[in-house]
C-alpha cells in the first residue's frame, strides 16, 4: 500500500499564534510555560489536520520556536563563547539570544548572522563554528516531540537536518574547513539515532538539501563517509530528503549511500525521474514529491498521476511513498478559511491542508474507483484557470512585445550622473540615510485596521497618517539626517503595498507564511497579467517632500522582489511576469520623478535570493532580472539618483550583475557579518555608491556609535571614502521608536565622526 507522507508542515498557526506568545514572551508579559503551551496546542493541531486530510504519517522536530537550524546548531551544542553563559543559565534565554542577539545585565551580543533558506524567502540563522569546534547532544528535541506525537497516537517520523548539510550550511569564523568537522559530530547524530530508535521510531527523514546543489569531490567524501558511519549504528530507518531542485549528477554516488530510502523533488525537477527510479537500489524506499510545497496552485494530477502510476509499476506500493515536493513551511495553512477571495481564483488554490488532500486523491486513484469525482473536480479547475478571462490582458502582451533595448539603459554614465546629482542634492561626505520604513506602531496598525474594517472614515485615516508622516520627517530633521525617508506609514507590506493597487494581484486574509522567527507575511498570489492602473506612492511621497527641504526618497519594491515573494502565477516562464511588473513600476518611477522627487530607491533584497541553485543555470537569470530592473528605472534623467537595497545574501558570486543594474547608490546588509560582505568588492572594484549597513536592525540592542564607526573605518579599508553611504542594514518597521531614535542618533554621530577622522583631520 501506498504512504501518504509530508515533509514539514507550517509552524506559525492559522491567525500567527505562535508569532503572538513568541512576541509576548519577548515583552516579558508571558511566562516560558505558557509560550511552550502554546506550542504544544499547535503541534497537536497541526498534526490532527494533516491525519484528516490524509496523511499516514505525519513529520515531527519540523516545529521551531524560531528555526530548524538555529535548532540543530544548538542541539549540537554548536553555541559559540559570547552566548555560552546565557544558555548555561537559562537554555531558553541563551537560545533566542542567539536569533536576535542580547543587551542587558553586562552583557550585549549580536545575533548570529542571518541569510536566506536556499532560494526561498525563509531566513535561517547561520551557526558559527570553529576549528576546535566541539559537539554534544545537548537537548532531545527530536526525541521529545517524536514521544509528544507518539503519546497523542499519531505515526510520526521525526525530520533532523543532515549532518553534512549542516556544516555546509553553517560558517567557520577562523576560516577553517568546516567538513573537517565531520568526525567530531558523526557520534553525536549516532547518538540521537539511538535514542529515537529507542524511543520507538521506525523511520527519521534525514534532510540533505544541499545534495541538489553542485558539489565538489571534498563534499562527495563527507556524505559517504557520514553515511557508512551511521551505516553501522543503531538507528532507525533512513529516508534522505532532497528538494528544490535535481540530484543530477550527483545521482550516481547518492544512490550508492547505505540508506533506506530517498526523496525526490518532482515539482522543480520532473525530469529526474527516470534516472532516478533506474537507479535505485531494489531495497530503498522512494518518496515522490508531487505537489508543490512552495507554491498555492493546485497541482494538475492528470499531469503526475501516470508518473506516479509507473513508479508504482516499476517498485510496488509497499515502497512507494507520496509527498510534497518539499516542506509546506512555504505555503499558508488552509484555503478553506479565505472567504474574500474572487471565486474563480480561490478554486485555482491549494494550501497545506489542500496539498495533503490532494496527494490522499492521487494515493486513492492508485487503488479504488474512489478517486474520480475529484479527479473531474480538479480538471475542472484547472480547465477554469487555463481558460479565465482575467488571466490574460492584451494590452499587457501587446506592450511587453513593443520594448526595445534602449529602454533598459541609462541617458549617460555613472561619473557624469553622479556630477549633475551632487549638484542638486549637495549631499556631506558620508550621507546619512535610512532604507525606507519606520515603526508600525501599535497605534498605527490599530489605525490601518479600523480603516479597513470602517470603523475609521477615508478622511480620519489620511489626516492620521499626514501627522505620523510629519512627525517622522521632522524627527529626520531633528537628528540630521541627510536624505529622508516619509516613513511608509500607510503600507502593511513591501510587497502586499504595491500588490493591491496592481492588477493582476490577489490577497489572502490569513494567507500567512513564515519568514523568520516571528516575521511573517503574506504573499500576494500573482494569478494573471499586470498592469499599473494608477499611480500608487505619487501622493505620499510628493506630500512627504512637502514637509523638509531635504531630499526625500521615493521607495518602491523592485520588480525581481515582487515576484520572488509572491506566490507567482506557474503557466508563463517566471521571466516574462518579472518584465510585466518592472513595466508597471517604471509608470511609478517616472511619475515620482515628475512630481519633483529626486531620490528614488527600488529595493531588490531578493535579487540573489532567485539565483538558480545549479551554476550552470545563473546567467540566464541574471541576465533577465538585472535587465528587468534596468527596465523599471531607466527612464529618468541623469539628475535623478537611484537607489537600491539588498540584504541577507552572499554578492561574491555576482558582483557583476550587481553592477549591471546600474544603481547609483546600492545599500546592504553588512552589520551581522562584521562588514565580510564588502569582501566582495574588493575583488571587484564597484563603481558606483555603497551603504553597508552599520546595525542590525533585526536585533533589539542598540548599538553604540563608536561600534559603527569601527565598521565603517572598515569599509574605508575597502572603499573609496566617497562612495560611501551610512544606513541601517534594513527598514525599521519591526522595531521600536525607542531603539529607532537611540541608534538612529548614534549613527549619525558615527558619520559626523568618519567625516572629522577621513577628511577634516587630513
Amino acid at each position: 500500500m501506498t504512504t501518504l507522507t509530508n515533509l514539514g508542515f507550517p509552524r506559525i498557526g492559522v491567525k500567527r499564534e505562535l508569532k503572538q506568545a513568541l512576541e509576548s514572551f519577548w515583552r516579558g508579559e508571558a511566562t516560558a510555560s505558557e509560550l511552550q503551551d502554546t506550542a504544544s496546542a499547535l503541534r497537536k493541531r497541526h498534526w490532527q489536520l494533516q491525519r484528516e486530510a490524509g496523511a499516514d504519517v505525519v513529520p515531527c522536530n519540523d516545529f521551531s520556536l524560531y528555526d530548524h537550524v538555529l535548532d540543530t546548531a544548538f542541539m549540537l551544542d554548536a553555541i559559540p563563547d559570547r552566548y555560552r553563559a546565557l544558555a548555561d543559565a537559562n537554555p531558553l534565554s541563551g537560545y533566542f539570544a542567539l536569533a536576535r542577539g542580547f543587551q542587558g545585565d553586562g552583557i550585549d551580543v549580536h545575533a548570529l548572522e542571518m541569510t536566506k533558506w536556499f532560494d526561498t524567502n525563509y531566513h535561517y540563522l547561520v551557526p558559527e563554528l570553529h576549528e576546535n569546534q566541539t559537539f554534544r547532544l545537548r537537548s532531545d528535541k527530536p526525541v521529545a516531540e517524536f514521544l509528544e506525537a507518539k503519546k497523542l497516537g499519531f505515526k510520526a517520523r521525526p525530520v533532523i537536518v543532515g549532518p553534512v548539510s549542516f556544516l555546509l550550511l553553517s560558517k567557520t569564523v577562523d576560516g577553517s574547513d568546516r567538513l573537517a568537522l565531520l568526525d567530531r559530530l558523526i557520534p553525536v547524530y549516532a547518538e540521537l539515532l539511538g535514542k529515537l530508535k529507542d524511543a520507538g521510531a521506525d523511520w527519521v527523514q534525514i534532510d540533505e538539501p544541499c545534495l541538489v546543489l553542485d558539489q565538489d569531490s571534498d563534499d562527495q567524501a563527507a556524505y559517504r563517509h557520514a553515511y557508512r558511519a551511521l551505516a553501522n549504528v543503531k538507528r532507525p530507518s533512513l529516508l534522505l530528503a532532497t528538494y528544490f531542485g535535481a540530484l543530477e549528477d550527483n545521482l550516481s554516488w547518492v544512490t550508492s549511500l547505505p540508506v533506506d530510502g530517498l526523496h525526490i523533488d518532482l515539482v522543480r525537477a520532473p525530469e529526474q525521474f527516470d534516472a532516478v527510479i533506474d537507479s535505485l537500489s531494489s531495497q530503498w524506499v522512494l518518496s515522490l514529491g508531487i505537489v508543490d510545497g512552495r507554491n498555492v496552485w493546485r497541482t494538475d494530477l492528470d499531469r503526475v498521476l501516470p508518473l506516479v502510476k509507473r513508479a508504482h509499476q516499476r517498485i510496488g506500493g509497499e515502497r512507494l511513498q507520496l509527498a510534497p515536493s518539499c516542506s509546506l513551511l512555504h505555503v499558508p495553512i488552509d484555503v478553506t478559511l479565505e472567504k474574500a477571495l474572487p471565486a474563480g481564483v480561490y478554486s485555482w488554490l491549494a494550501f497545506a491542508r489542500q496539498k495533503i488532500e490532494e496527494l490522499r486523491t492521487v494515493a486513492d486513484a492508485l487503488s479504488s474507483a474512489n478517486a474520480l469525482h475529484a479527479l473531474e473536480t480538479a480538471r475542472l479547475r484547472q480547465s477554469s484557470r487555463k481558460n479565465s478571462p482575467d488571466v490574460h490582458r492584451p494590452d499587457v502582451a501587446k506592450r511587453l512585445a513593443q520594448i526595445d533595448g534602449h529602454a533598459s539603459r541609462r541617458m549617460s554614465d555613472y561619473t557624469q550622473r553622479r556630477a549633475v546629482q551632487q549638484q542638486r542634492l549637495r549631499l556631506p561626505a558620508f550621507p546619512t540615510t535610512t532604507i525606507g520604513s519606520f515603526p508600525q506602531t501599535h497605534e498605527v496598525r490599530e489605525a490601518r485596521a479600523k480603516y479597513k474594517s470602517n470603523k475609521l472614515s477615508a478622511a480620519d485615516y489620511e489626516t492620521f497618517l499626514q501627522a505620523e508622516t510629519q512627525r517622522c520627517v521632522r524627527f529626520q530633521e531633528d537628528i540630521g539626517l541627510d536624505v529622508l525617508v516619509h516613513g511608509e506609514f500607510e503600507r502593511n507590506d513591501m510587497v502586499e503595498y504595491f500588490g493591491e493597487q496592481l492588477d493582476g494581484f490577489a490577497f489572502t486574509k490569513l494567507g500567512w507564511v513564515q519568514s523568520y522567527g516571528s516575521r511573517c507575511v503574506k504573499p500576494p498570489i500573482i494569478y494573471g497579467d499586470v498592469r499599473r492602473p494608477s499611480p500608487m506612492t505619487v501622493a505620499w511621497s510628493r506630500y512627504a517632500q512637502s514637509l523638509t527641504r531635504r531630499p526625500m526618497k521615493g521607495m518602491l519594491t523592485g520588480p525581481v522582489t515582487v515576484l520572488q515573494w509572491s506566490f507567482v502565477r506557474d503557466d508563463q516562464p517566471r521571466a516574462a511576469t518579472c518584465r510585466q511588473i518592472a513595466l508597471a513600476l517604471r509608470d511609478e518611477v517616472l511619475d515620482l520623478e515628475a512630481a519633483g522627487i529626486g531620490v528614488i530607491q527600488i529595493d531588490e533584497p531578493a535579487l540573489r535570493e532567485g539565483l538558480p541553485l545549479r551554476r550552470n543555470q545563473w546567467n540566464t537569470y541574471l541576465d533577465w532580472a538585472t535587465e528587468c530592473f534596468r527596465l523599471a528605472v531607466c527612464g529618468v534623467r541623469d539628475e535623478t539618483q537611484i537607489h537600491t537595497h539588498m540584504c541577507y545574501s552572499e554578492f561574491n558570486d555576482i558582483m557583476d550583475s550587481v553592477a549591471a543594474m546600474d544603481a547609483d547608490v546600492i545599500s546592504i546588509e553588512t552589520s551581522r557579518s562584521n562588514m565580510e560582505l564588502l569582501d566582495a568588492f574588493v575583488k571587484f572594484r564597484y563603481p558606483n555608491d555603497i551603504g553597508p549597513g552599520v546595525y542590525d536592525i533585526h536585533s533589539p540592542r542598540v548599538p553604540r556609535s563608536a561600534e559603527m564607526t569601527q565598521l565603517l573605518a572598515r569599509a574605508v579599508s575597502v572603499l573609496n571614502p566617497n562612495q560611501l553611504w551610512v544606513n541601517p542594514d534594513c527598514g525599521l518597521k519591526t522595531r521600536g521608536w525607542p531603539e529607532t531614535r537611540a541608534a538612529l542618533v548614534q549613527m549619525v554621530e558615527a558619520a559626523q565622526a568618519m567625516r572629522h577622522i577621513v577628511f577634516e583631520s587630513v
